[in-house]
């Protein structure tokens, strides 16, 4: 069995520690045994640390922070050197050539860097530094890495810089995306607008993920502000949290829409929630552009309309997809009469979402098969 160590931030709410767990979770469902063990960069325990630990992986918290180079890489060395692993995983995109120097000499088969998003984050304040340190941490991935994986063809193809692709090297993994918690869902729309204290016939946007910057939520709370003036009974939802809850919240009362705005922080139950709605919204800033959106391709299973900037690409789309996509500089009206436009069209079937989901490459079976395929 190929034993491979995971390095992530910490087993948190984030998508990709969110992803591999998912994908440990289906093997594990499959009778697939998986050897795997999650190296986390970051100090604490995390959510998910036990539920990782009952699929049978192993969780080892770094002793040191990333901040402190030379110790965390030998805190590292000395896990890859004792525990043997045939494949060393990195999730931290550029910062990933710091996992692949802690891995230099040793009897390693292969090292894959996995790029998730197309920030190009180096994680120090300093501009000047970010513009030296980005060139050569890129060229010490592409150099000592056995392999680039991108999560979408944009993400990939970002990271490798203007590079053409090595064939069978530099390659796009999609994520296995699990339609069963919507399959499942109860869609009561009644009653969930009741808990809310809505109308019954109150249309619903949703924002659903980080209350941050790069997810650009202000936006969202603009496109509302404009709904509700064209149709008092919209009502704006949002889900997460973030550095920029404080910030809606004062945005939403200057806008006079504090009623027409409700805010649930992190949940459990998002595909119930998704289930109620009417409209997802994902204004991403065009620059850097969206990694690859799990909202997106779950929204589409919970059979909503899609509102995306031209900074969503089209990778999580499937040909089933009910969506307009804009600029963010035609303005929030344009986006609120866009929404209302999507009602004239038929209602998205989530049938078809899922049947489109079954055939892609973010089918739970494909995926965990390709997943391993990397690995061998």
């Amino acid at each position: 069995m190929t034993k491979v160590i995971h390095v992530v931030e910490s087993l948190d709410r984030g998508a990709i520690e969110g992803w591999l767990v998912r994908m440990l979770r289906h093997a594990r469902a499959r009778g697939v045994e998986l050897d795997w063990t999650f190296y986390c960069s970051i100090e604490g325990i995390g959510p998910m640390d036990d539920e990782a630990r009952a699929l049978g992986a192993r969780v080892v918290h770094s002793p040191v922070p990333l901040g402190r180079k030379t110790d965390f890489i030998r805190a590292l060395r000395d896990e890859l050197y004792h525990g043997r692993y045939d494949v060393l995983h990195c999730h931290h995109d550029l910062v990933s050539a710091v996992y692949l120097t802690a891995a230099f000499g040793l009897p390693i088969v292969k090292a894959l860097v996995h790029v998730h998003n197309a920030d190009e984050t180096v994680p120090t304040p300093n501009r000047f530094k970010q513009s030296i340190l980005r060139p050569l941490l890129r060229r010490a991935c592409l150099t000592a890495a056995d392999g680039v994986v991108g999560n979408s063809n944009h993400t990939l193809d970002t990271f490798l810089g203007g590079r053409r692709r090595r064939g069978g090297r530099d390659v796009v993994h999609y994520y296995g995306i699990d339609p069963v918690p919507f399959e499942r869902a109860r869609r009561d729309r009644r009653g969930f607008r009741a808990g809310l204290g809505v109308a019954d016939r109150a249309r619903i946007l949703l924002f659903a993920g980080r209350m941050v910057p790069e997810k650009n939520p202000m936006f969202a709370l603009d496109v509302l502000a404009e709904l509700h003036r064209l149709d008092p009974t919209v009502v704006g939802l949002f889900v997460g949290a973030g550095s920029l809850e404080d910030a809606i919240r004062q945005r939403a009362a200057a806008l006079g829409i504090e009623r027409a705005v409700r805010h649930l922080g992190w949940r459990g139950d998002v595909p119930e929630i998704m289930c109620c709605c009417d409209w997802f919204i994902l204004p991403h800033p065009e620059q850097p552009m969206e990694g690859f959106g799990i909202a997106v391709v779950e929204a589409q299973l919970a059979g909503l309309r899609l509102l995306l900037s031209t900074g969503v690409s089209d990778d999580p789309l499937l040909p089933t997809a009910c969506f307009r996509r804009h600029r963010l500089s035609a303005g929030a009206r344009s986006w609120a009469e866009s929404a209302l436009g999507l009602l004239d069209g038929d209602e998205p079937a989530a049938a078809a979402a899922f049947a489109a989901l079954r055939r892609s490459p973010m089918d739970m079976d494909r995926a965990l098969d390709d997943l391993m395929r990397l690995h061998a």
